[in-house]
């Protein structure tokens, strides 16, 4: 199944806001939250935010 590119660019602008408005949280802590709100996984996580 492919995702269109409008949806994978508003997931990579959610995750990178989400992360800069919790920034007072541990990453850890951040990544777990995502992980159950956006249903991806850690490394999907992670890739978004390497690719800064």
């Amino acid at each position: 199944m492919q995702r269109s590119k409008l949806l994978l660019e508003k997931r990579k602008q959610f995750v990178h806001n989400y992360v800069k408005n919790n920034s007072d949280k541990q990453m850890k802590i951040i990544v777990a939250e995502l992980t159950e709100r956006l249903f991806i996984s850690e490394k999907t996580i992670f890739n978004i935010l390497k690719n800064l």
